[in-house]
């Protein structure tokens, strides 16, 4: 039986004390699933969070992470057409069963998975999908932003925050990125947004009341949760719309129905994984075009060797990392 390398959580913890790079055999494709040879995996959040057991879909270990990749498909499983071998392919793994992208092979659904074009390099191609498609989705299908509104972007400078303030920028808002310190307020700066706010120093809420005469917040791009997005609550506008994309500060926002109902704003769930395959191409379709015409930028900032993720993850766990980082086995 073939083998490959992959990065395995055994344990909870931190992950440099939980990670291990080990050999195994390369596994087969389930009906519906692809597997395919990794050429870059997107670092994310959610995989220090599997590490510590926090994530709600992480599997029972000892497993593989790693949400997103780039590759070419190395096999099939029943019910899926062989031609799809030797395609490249991007998209979301099957990491809640313990087969992520954190190895030379990975295990995906065919359903989660989108032709990568030939002109996307790597690294931004597994750094798209979770970014681009989360803050499309978010802003254009649930909070249908228009142009002129104010967009308040909670961790601007992480990956699906760039992606956020970036396609902001282009459906006409007035984009506000919140982050933390001087080279993430430049990265903010440079994919466009109109006013950075530095939460460790500036009185965020006090800032987007002057930038918005008052009105607040048309909507709130929250992957951050916590006080920072019970903050902005306070702050938004009449008929705004706050977004709950994650919590990256550790615990969802708490907002209760009095302030709801005071302020006259809807609270809005943004969950991805509810959208078929037919509506996320379609935002590829969308979005794609855009990147290939530099109207926006891959959110991808730096590159890890294999053997370096764990760096790569502590840098994440800390709030040290600006942008997307990417994994190269």
């Amino acid at each position: 039986m073939a083998t490959m390398r992959a990065w395995v959580v055994d344990g909870t913890g931190t992950p440099a004390e939980v990670l291990g790079l080990r050999r195994l055999e390369v596994p087969d494709p389930p009906p519906g699933f692809l597997r395919l040879r990794v050429a870059a995996a997107a670092v994310g959040l959610p995989d220090v969070l599997m590490c510590r057991g926090s994530y709600p879909l992480t599997p029972d270990g000892p497993f593989t992470p790693g949400q997103e990749i780039v590759g070419t498909v190395t096999a099939v499983g029943d019910g899926l057409d062989a031609d799809l071998i030797g395609t490249r392919r991007m998209g979301v793994t099957a990491f809640y069963l313990g087969r992520g992208g954190f190895a030379d092979e990975a295990l995906a659904p065919e359903a989660t998975t989108y032709p990568s074009p030939s002109w996307l390099a790597d690294a931004d191609a597994a750094g798209f999908h979770i970014p681009f498609v989360t803050a499309w989705v978010a802003l254009r299908d649930r909070a249908a932003l228009a142009s002129g509104e104010h967009l308040v972007v909670l961790g601007a400078a992480g990956g699906t925050g760039s992606a956020a303030v970036q396609l902001g920028r282009v459906m006409g808002a007035n984009v506000i990125a919140v982050a933390g310190g001087p080279a993430k307020g430049d990265h903010c700066r440079a994919l466009g947004a109109d006013v950075v706010i530095d939460h460790h120093i500036d009185d965020v809420a006090g800032v987007v009341e002057e930038v918005t005469d008052g009105r607040g917040a048309d909507v709130v791009f929250d992957p951050v949760g916590g006080t920072a997005g019970e903050a902005m609550a306070r702050s938004i506008a009449n008929e705004g719309r706050f977004l709950l994309i994650g919590f990256a500060g550790g615990r969802w926002p708490s907002l209760d129905s009095e302030l709801l109902v005071n302020r006259n704003f809807s609270l809005m769930g943004v969950y991805v994984g509810a959208y078929d395959q037919a509506h996320t191409q379609a935002v590829y379709d969308e979005v794609l075009p855009m990147l290939a015409e530099s109207s926006v930028t891959s959110p991808v900032t730096r590159q890890f060797d294999f053997e370096e993720l764990p760096a790569a993850l502590t840098a994440l766990a800390d709030r040290s990392a600006v942008g997307k980082y990417v994994l190269i086995p």
